[in-house]
C-alpha cells in the first residue's frame, strides 16, 4: 500500500533515519506479528498490553504503530468480535495511538497522532465499522469508540462528516447514546457539539432525531443553570443546531418552546453565588437567546419575520423581566453577565413596536423605592465603572430610539432644566429625578468636578434622543442652562455648552497625553457626533451654532490640529460642511458663503478634503462593520476562567487599532458610518459649487455708469456697452479661474464624489469645450467611415488574390497537359525511328507516310494549344487590368502593393525546353 510505504519514510524522516527508530520500528513489528499470527490467545493478549503500553508513552511507537498497526488491529475488531477482551484492547490502543504526547519544541515537527487520525479516517471502512461497534453490550467497548470518534472529529472533522452522512443509521447510534449511561452520554453529547459546528446537513438530522427533547432532558436533569460542564456542552450543541437555520428556529418555538430556555435565568434568591461553571452557563443560555433575536446571515425572505415572532414569544414568556433582574437589578451578577443581559435588551426591542413599549412602562425596584427602567438603565450608563457596561446600556438606548419618533419625543419630553441646585446634586441623592433631569445633569455635572466622561456618556445618550427628528432637535435647542462659572442667573445655552465641552476635552486630552495614557481620546468623538446628528438638517440648529464667532474658529483650529485624532479632525470637517449645506441664514459672516469662505483662507480646501480622506481611511470608517458585534461564543475547548471573564475591558483594550479609542469601534455603529459617508459627498459638490459660483444676491452698480453733463444718449449707450463687455469679459474670466480651481482641489481632495463629471463651465470656455467636442466627434465619424472603407477594399484584395490564385492553378494544369502532349510526341517520335529503322531493313510503311501522319499530329496539336492559350490570354488581360485599377486604389490609401501581390504568380511560366520545342518545330 503507498500511503504505508510513505508511512514508513516518515518514521526515519522524522527521527533521523531509519536506523535510529529502527529498534521501536522491530518492536511494534514484533508485537503486531504476535497478535496477528499467534495461537494462543493469552499470549495475543499480552503482545496487546504490551502493545498498548508503548504506544501511549513513545511518539516512535506511535508513528511505526500507524505506518504498520492499523490493519491489524482493524481486522481484530471486525473477525473477533466475541473476544470481549481483545476489542477492548484493540480500540485503548487506538485510542493511545490517537492522542498527542507532550508537545515537541520544534514548529515543523511531524505529530504521529495528527498522522494517525488522517490514516485511520482515510478508510471510510473504519469510520463504519466504529459505528457499528456502538451497538455492543459492552460499556468500555462503547466508551473507547466515542473517544476515536471525538479524536477523529477534532483533527479530521470535514473527513468525518462526510463518512457518517454516507453510513446508514450512523447519526442515529450517536443519538442513541445521549440516553446512554452519564459517561457514555457525556462523551456522546461532546461528539456531536463538535460534529454539528459547520455541517448543515448533521444538524438537520440530529433535529429529526429528537435533539431538543433529548438536550433540555439533560439541562433538567443535571440542574439547569446551576449544574456543571454539562450543561454548558448542552448549550453548546443547542446553539450549534439554531444558529443561522431558521427552520430548526421555528420548529424549536412551535414544538418544545421557549419555556425550558427561560427558566435558566430565574435566580433562585438575590443572594445567588455565581461561580465559574454558573457565570459560563447563563454566558451560554443568553447567547442562545441573542441567536433567536438576531436571526441568522442568511438573506432568506422569513427570517425577519422569524426574528419578530421570536421577539413576541420572548417577551410573552416574561424574558424581559429575567434579562432586567440580571442586567440592571442584580449588581452581584458578574459584569459580563450583566453586559450580555443588556445587549439582549437591545436586540430583543429592536424593530419590534409591542416590546418597544413593554420597556417603555417597565418599573424597577421595590416598595417605595421603584423608577422607570429606562432610568435605570441610564443611571448605569452615567455612573457604570466598566466600559464595556456603559456600551451595553447605550446599546439599549440606540436600539429604543431608532424608528421610535413617539418614545424620542416621550424622552425628549423629560428635558426640562432643573434649578441650579437641583442640577449639580449627585444623582444618588434622589432617585425619583426624571430622565430629563439625569441626562441635564450629566451634561452639566463636568463643570464642577472636570470629569467629562459622564458628559461624553450623556452626550451619546442625547444623539439617540434628537437623531432624525426635528420636532426633538428644536426643543432641544431651546434649553438653556445655569451656569456656575457666570453671573447669577445666568443662563447658557445647551448647544454652546457642548461646544465648551468640546474645547475643554481639547486641553485635558493635551494634559493627559504629557502621562501615560490615551486619556479620554473618545471624549471629543462622541461630543463631535452629538453636534453632529443634531446640525444635520436643521438649519436652526446651525443658526444657533453659529450665533458665537469663537465656535467656527475653534472648529477650524479642531480641523487642523495635528494632536487630535484622525475621527475628530474628520467629525469636525463634517461639522463645518454642516454649517454650509444646511445654511440658510442671509446675514453676512453667517451665511454658507462666510463659511467657505473661512474655510478656504483658515484651513485651505486641498486640506480640508482631505481630512475626509484620511477619516475614511481609518480603522472606525474603512472596514464594514456588522450593526451586532461578535462575541466569541464559550465553549469547554475555550472556556474562560473567572478572571477572564470579569475583566470585560482588558478584553476590550486589546481590540484597539491605531490612535483612535477601542469604544469608539461600538459607539460608530454601520449606521452612524454610512450616515457620514453620505454627508461628506454632499458636502464636497455643495462647497465646490459655492467657491466656484458667484454670489448672485449681491449687485454693485458704480456711480460712472451715470450720464454725464452734456453727454449726448448715443455716446452714453456706447460708454455703457464698453463697459459691460469689459464686464462681462473679466466675470467670465474669474468665474474660469474659480471653477479650474475648485476642480484642481477636487482632484487633490480625492475626488471621488458622483459631481466630479458633472463640473459647472461658462462663458467662453463652455463654448471651446462644445466646439472641442463636437470636431472630436466629427473626427471619431471620419475615422470610423475611414475604417468601413479600408475593411471593403481589403476584402476585394482578399477576393483578387484568391482569383488569381485559381488562375495560377490552372496555368499549372495547362502547363501539365502540354508536357504530357509533349511526352506523347516524344514517345511517337521513338516510333518512328523505330519504324525507319526497320524500313530501312525492308520494313512495310513508308517514311512518306510517317512524316504526313507526324506533320498531321503535330499540326493538330498546335492549333488545340494555341485555342487554349489565346482563351488564357484574353482571361489574364481582363484580370491584368482589375489588377492595375485595384493597386492605384490601394496607393491613393497608403498600401504597399507589393507587399500584397508578393508571392502571386512566382510558379507561372512556361514549362522548360518549350523554346528548345519550337525551334525544333521549326526546323
Amino acid at each position: 500500500m503507498d500511503l504505508v510505504s510513505g508511512y514508513k519514510g516518515m518514521v526515519g524522516l522524522v527521527f533521523g533515519n531509519e536506523n535510529s527508530s529502527s529498534n521501536e520500528d522491530s518492536y511494534v513489528q514484533r508485537l503486531l506479528d504476535r497478535i496477528s499470527t499467534g495461537s494462543l490467545a493469552e499470549d495475543r493478549r499480552s503482545a496487546l498490553i504490551e502493545l498498548q503500553s508503548v504506544v501511549v508513552e513513545s511518539r516512535a511507537a506511535q508513528l511505526a504503530f500507524g505506518a504498520m498497526g492499523f490493519p491489524v488491529l482493524m481486522g481484530v475488531l471486525k473477525d473477533e468480535r466475541d473476544d470481549v477482551e481483545m476489542i477492548r484492547g484493540a480500540l485503548e490502543t487506538i485510542v493511545g495511538a490517537l492522542t498527542p504526547l507532550e508537545q515537541s519544541k520544534g514548529k515543523n515537527e511531524v505529530q504521529p497522532a495528527l498522522m494517525n487520525t488522517d490514516m485511520l479516517s482515510h478508510e471510510a471502512e473504519n469510520i463504519s465499522l466504529l459505528l457499528s461497534l456502538l451497538s455492543e453490550e459492552d460499556f468500555y467497548i462503547r466508551y473507547y469508540t466515542l473517544q476515536i470518534l471525538t479524536a477523529l472529529l477534532m483533527n479530521s472533522p470535514n473527513r468525518l462528516q462526510e463518512a457518517i452522512l454516507t453510513i446508514p443509521r450512523g447519526i442515529t447510534r450517536l443519538m442513541d447514546m445521549l440516553m446512554d449511561r452519564e459517561v457514555i452520554r457525556n462523551e456522546a453529547l461532546l461528539l456531536l457539539t463538535y460534529l454539528t459546528r459547520e455541517a448543515e446537513e448533521i444538524q438537520k438530522i440530529v433535529v429529526f432525531e429528537g435533539a431538543f427533547d433529548k438536550i433540555f432532558s439533560i439541562i433538567k436533569e443535571e440542574g439547569g443553570s446551576e449544574g456543571g460542564v454539562v450543561v454548558q456542552d448542552c448549550l453548546e450543541l443547542l446553539n450549534n443546531l439554531l444558529r443561522n437555520n431558521t427552520s430548526n428556529q421555528i420548529l424549536l418555538r412551535e414544538t418544545m418552546g421557549f419555556d425550558g430556555l427561560i427558566s435558566m435565568l430565574r435566580l433562585r434568591g438575590r443572594a445567588y453565588s455565581f461561580t465559574q461553571q454558573k457565570t459560563i452557563n447563563l454566558l451560554s443560555v443568553l447567547g442562545t437567546i441573542n441567536l433567536l433575536l438576531v436571526g441568522g446571515s442568511e438573506a432568506d425572505a422569513g427570517k425577519d419575520a422569524n426574528k419578530l415572532t421570536n421577539k413576541t414569544v420572548l417577551v410573552q414568556k416574561k424574558v424581559l423581566d429575567y434579562l432586567l433582574l440580571l442586567g440592571v437589578e442584580n449588581q452581584w451578577a458578574p459584569v459580563a453577565v450583566r453586559c450580555a443581559a443588556l445587549r439582549c435588551i437591545g436586540d430583543l426591542i429592536a424593530g419590534h413596536r409591542g416590546n418597544l413599549d413593554a420597556l417603555a412602562s417597565k418599573v424597577l425596584g421595590e416598595n417605595h423605592q421603584v423608577e422607570p427602567a429606562l432610568n435605570s438603565i441610564l443611571r448605569i450608563i452615567l455612573r457604570a465603572s466598566s466600559m464595556q457596561e456603559f456600551i451595553a446600556a447605550d446599546h439599549i438606548f440606540e436600539r429604543f430610539c431608532e424608528g421610535n419618533c413617539d418614545g424620542q419625543s416621550m424622552l425628549a419630553s423629560t428635558l426640562i432644566p432643573q434649578p441650579y441646585s437641583m442640577t449639580h446634586a449627585s444623582i444618588d441623592e434622589d432617585v425619583n429625578m426624571s430622565f430629563g433631569s439625569m441626562v441635564l445633569h450629566g451634561l452639566t455635572s463636568s463643570e464642577t468636578d472636570g470629569d467629562l466622561d459622564t458628559c461624553c456618556r450623556a452626550a451619546s445618550v442625547l444623539s439617540y434622543v434628537l437623531k432624525d427628528n426635528m420636532q426633538c432637535k428644536e426643543r432641544v435647542l431651546r434649553i438653556e442652562l445655569e451656569s456656575s462659572s457666570g453671573a447669577l442667573g445666568h443662563s447658557e445655552p445647551l448647544m454652546h455648552l457642548m461646544v465648551k465641552y468640546l474645547a475643554l476635552a481639547s486641553g485635558t486630552k493635551h494634559k493627559e497625553s504629557k502621562s501615560n495614557t490615551s486619556g479620554n481620546s473618545y471624549i471629543q468623538p462622541i461630543i463631535l457626533k452629538l453636534l453632529v446628528t443634531w446640525l444635520s438638517d436643521c438649519p436652526p440648529a446651525v443658526n444657533y451654532f453659529l450665533d458665537l464667532r469663537p465656535h467656527l474658529s475653534y472648529l477650524l483650529e479642531l480641523v487642523s490640529d495635528q494632536s487630535a485624532t484622525v475621527s475628530t479632525r474628520g467629525l469636525a470637517a463634517i461639522l463645518l460642511g454642516e454649517c454650509v449645506i444646511y445654511n440658510k441664514s442671509s446675514e453676512s459672516g453667517k451665511d454658507s458663503y462666510a463659511v467657505v469662505d473661512a474655510i478656504s483662507q483658515k484651513v485651505g480646501l486641498t486640506s480640508y478634503f482631505l481630512k475626509f480622506d484620511e477619516m475614511k481611511k481609518s480603522f472606525l470608517f474603512s472596514a464594514e462593520k456588522s450593526t451586532v458585534p461578535s462575541h466569541k461564543p464559550l465553549s469547554r475547548s475555550a472556556a474562560a476562567s473567572m478572571a477572564e471573564i470579569e475583566d470585560v475591558d482588558e478584553q476590550l483594550s486589546s481590540d484597539q487599532k491605531g490612535e483612535d479609542h477601542p469604544i469608539l469601534s461600538s459607539m460608530f455603529d454601520s449606521g452612524f458610518v454610512n450616515f457620514v459617508k453620505r454627508l461628506e459627498s454632499e458636502i464636497r459638490e455643495n462647497i465646490v459649487n459655492i467657491y466656484s459660483l458667484p454670489k448672485t444676491e449681491v449687485a454693485v452698480v458704480p456711480a460712472d455708469m451715470e450720464q454725464k453733463t452734456g453727454e449726448s444718449d448715443k455716446e452714453y449707450i456706447r460708454r455703457l456697452k464698453s463697459f459691460v463687455e469689459k464686464q462681462c469679459s473679466e466675470i467670465q474670466d474669474l468665474l474660469g479661474r474659480n471653477a479650474t480651481l475648485a476642480e484642481d482641489l477636487v482632484k487633490i481632495g480625492g475626488g471621488e464624489s458622483s459631481y466630479s463629471d458633472q463640473r459647472a463651465t461658462t462663458g467662453s470656455e463652455r463654448v471651446q469645450t462644445e466646439t472641442l467636442r463636437r470636431d472630436l466627434k466629427e473626427a471619431h465619424q471620419r475615422i470610423e467611415m475611414l475604417k468601413n472603407e479600408n475593411t471593403k477594399l481589403e476584402s476585394e484584395a482578399s477576393m483578387y488574390q484568391n482569383l488569381a490564385g485559381k488562375v495560377e492553378s490552372d496555368l499549372k494544369s495547362l502547363s501539365d497537359a502540354y508536357n504530357s502532349l509533349e511526352q506523347a510526341n516524344f514517345q511517337l517520335e521513338k516510333e518512328v525511328k523505330a519504324l525507319r529503322t526497320s524500313g530501312g531493313r525492308g520494313g512495310g510503311v513508308s517514311a512518306v507516310d510517317v512524316e504526313a501522319a507526324k506533320a498531321e499530329a503535330r499540326e493538330e496539336a498546335l492549333k488545340e494549344s494555341e485555342g487554349e492559350l489565346n482563351d488564357l490570354l484574353v482571361c489574364l488581360g481582363q484580370e491584368q487590368s482589375k489588377v492595375d485599377k485595384l493597386s492605384s486604389r490601394l496607393m491613393e490609401l497608403g498600401e504597399d502593393v507589393d507587399t500584397l501581390l508578393e508571392g502571386i504568380g512566382d510558379d507561372v511560366g512556361l514549362p522548360e525546353g518549350g523554346e528548345d520545342d519550337d525551334e525544333e518545330d521549326a526546323d
